[in-house]
Parts: C-alpha cells; structure tokens; sequence
C-alpha cells in the first residue's frame, strides 16, 4: 500500500462535521480508536475497491496522508476488529444518517405525484447472505445456510433509503414495517405485506397504502367507479370501492378502500395486477405508483452489486450492522454530492478519482453533467 493509492480525501473531509459527533462515542478502555476514525475509514472502503478487507483499512491507517486527512493513528488489526465487532454502536449512526437525508433534494418528477396526499415510499426487504459462523443470522431451520434481512422504505421523490432495519433473515416484513409507521406518507407495498390489520394501522396512523392483493382475495363490491380515458390508457378495468376480508379477517380492515384491476401486457403475455388502496386519487395514478415500487429493487440492487454489501469486515450483528450503516451513508453520499440517484458510471468515476486515474476537475465536470440531463 503506498501513499499514492489514496487520493480523494478531501471528499471526506467535507464531512468530519458530520462525523464529529461520533468521536465524543463512549470508547473501551483506554482505547484511542474512536468511532468517526472507523466511520471515515469504512467510507474509504466502499469509495476505494483497492481497500477490500479490514487488514488493508488496517494497513492504510499507517499511511501519513490518511492519518494527516482521517486523524486517524496506526491502528492494529486487533484493535480495529474488536471496535468494528464490539465496542462501536451502530444506532449513533441514525442522527447523521437523518441529517444527510435532511440535505438531499427531490429530483426531478411527474406533476401528478405532487398532488398525493402522502410522501410515496416504497417498501421492501432483501436477503444479505451470510457466512456459516454467524450464528445470529438465522435463516429457517438449515444449520449451514445463514442470512440477514434488510428493510428498507424508500423516497421515491427524492430517490434515496429514508428508513433502515437490519434483522435475522426470518423476521416478519410486516411487522417490522408495523413498528416504525409514520403519519403523512403513502406506502406502496408487493404482496408480502398482505395484512388487513397492518393496511388499517397505517390507515390509523394517518398515512396511505397502494398494496398489491393476491387474484383470490375475497371482497365485497359497495359501488362502481366510472373510469377516465386516462383511467383506460393506463390499463385500468375496473375501479371499484370494496369492503375486503372473509368471516376470518372480518373487522381487520374497516377503513374505506379501493380495488383497482390493471390489465398488463409484456414479453411473457398478459395479465392483471390486482391493487388495494384507501386514497382517493385517479386511478391511473395509483397504477403509476405501483411502478415506483420497483425503485426499491433497484436500490437493493445497488447496495449489493455496485457498492458491494456482499462482504462483511466483521462477523458479529453489531459489526454488519454498522457496516450497513456506512454503506448507506456512502449512497446518500453520491446523491447530495450529484444531487441524482447513484449510478453505476458516477459510481465509477467516484472510485476513479479515489485512486488516482480520474482529476479532481473530471469527476466535477461528470458531476455538472448530471445536471443538465432532464
């Protein structure tokens, strides 16, 4: 490791204020290694594929440029696995994960959606294997196979992650959803988040749903809606206003909702994609909401393949934990500083310039590019 593979720093200090807080973390011992040196060299790690493991962090800690732009000393390789697995609470993240999602701004959009009475956010979770010996990654019954679970709520307005949990692969989505519902904003969830009594908490709470039903929900029809040509383009054929649910779910949901048809046709044929929702806009808006919601497969798509968060640095649910942290941090990172959502080519050119390829004066002009696409 040499001096000249790192380059790039200064993009990190732009935000030692942001991290500042985090060096007043409670530290173990008389440890010297403090939580936003860590933080500042996970951000290297995910901004600099030449740093891909802990022993090369390890190893960058004894580089003058890192120690004069991180603050941070030659740290040994037991100390930083110890920190990073146990001593380091990711949950101090969250304020500076919120504070950087206050800075980024809407990107650019449709007209129709400024209009919802709700915020879309679209809802998901996605598995992230593990390795054998993390034991806390339960995954069903299979002793050898080890996964946790990410849930994630996404801003589609603005195009980055707003909430974020880490679990054991076997935790329920719903319910994770259920424990950090907040008013004002319209979910869009797949199929996996059927459940009458969760689609009324968020009605409850002062929030909106557009839920993908399964072909045999069993409904009651209370009124037909007249479709718009608009309605019709869209693939609409049928908006109607339902009481939902059989003898078993009755009383889960006893909001006013309605059950939109939208016929679809692609590659594979056609077919109808059934949606529940208690809002009260056109119902080809609700059919371009629904969309949206691939937006979050998208970002696990990012998370995984481009930015990496398939290799762990630590083994314990605390060390993954933090390290997804950062991660999203790094992606929120990319948005504020282009002010669109993260590609794979910004992405690039971000690595580039850390290792030195790409000048300061290339990466903003990619930058300003971004700008002036519509």
């Amino acid at each position: 490791m040499e001096e000249s593979d790192i380059h790039g720093l200064k993009y990190l200090r732009a935000f030692e204020e942001i991290l500042a807080p985090l060096a007043d973390a409670p530290v173990h011992g008389n440890r010297r290694f403090f939580m936003d040196q860590y933080v500042s060299l996970l951000l290297l790690h995910f901004f600099n594929p030449v740093l891909s493991s802990l022993r090369s962090l390890q190893q960058a800690t004894g580089l003058e440029n890192v120690q004069r732009s991180l603050g941070v000393s030659r740290t040994s390789l037991g100390a930083m696995s110890e920190s990073a697995g146990h001593v380091f609470d990711p949950e101090l993240l969250r304020p500076l994960l919120e504070k950087v999602t206050a800075q980024v701004e809407t990107l650019p959009h449709q007209a129709r959606l400024d209009a919802l009475p709700g915020i879309p956010t679209a809802v998901d979770g996605s598995f992230l294997r593990c390795l054998p010996k993390m034991s806390w990654a339960l995954f069903r019954r299979q002793t050898q196979n080890r996964a946790a679970k990410l849930h994630v709520q996404f801003n589609v307005l603005r195009g980055i992650p707003e909430q974020i949990d880490l679990t054991h692969a076997t935790a329920s989505e719903k319910q994770v959803l259920r424990k950090s519902l907040q008013a004002a904003l319209l979910y869009i969830l797949d199929r996996g988040y059927i459940d009458y009594s969760l689609f009324q908490a968020i009605h409850e709470v002062g929030s909106f749903f557009v839920a993908r039903l399964k072909d045999n929900s069993t409904h009651a029809v209370i009124a037909d809606r007249p479709l718009s040509e608009a309605d019709r383009a869209a693939g609409v054929v049928l908006d109607q206003d339902v009481r939902m649910g059989s003898a078993f779910t009755q009383g889960d949901l006893t909001a006013p909702v309605r059950r939109i048809v939208i016929h679809v046709e692609d590659r594979t044929g056609s077919s109808e994609i059934i949606l529940l929702t208690n809002t009260d806009v056109e119902a080809e808006v609700v059919a371009l909401l629904y969309r949206y919601r691939w937006q979050v497969e998208l970002f696990f798509r990012w998370f995984k393949c481009i930015l990496g968060c398939t290799h762990w640095l630590s083994t314990t649910y605390q060390g993954v934990t933090l390290q997804v942290y950062v991660a999203v941090l790094a992606s929120l990172l990319v948005s504020l500083w282009t002010g669109r959502k993260p590609t794979k080519r910004t992405f690039e050119m971000i690595c580039l310039y850390f290792q030195g390829w790409a000048t300061g004066e290339e990466l903003a002009r990619h930058i300003e590019s971004l700008k002036t696409v519509a």
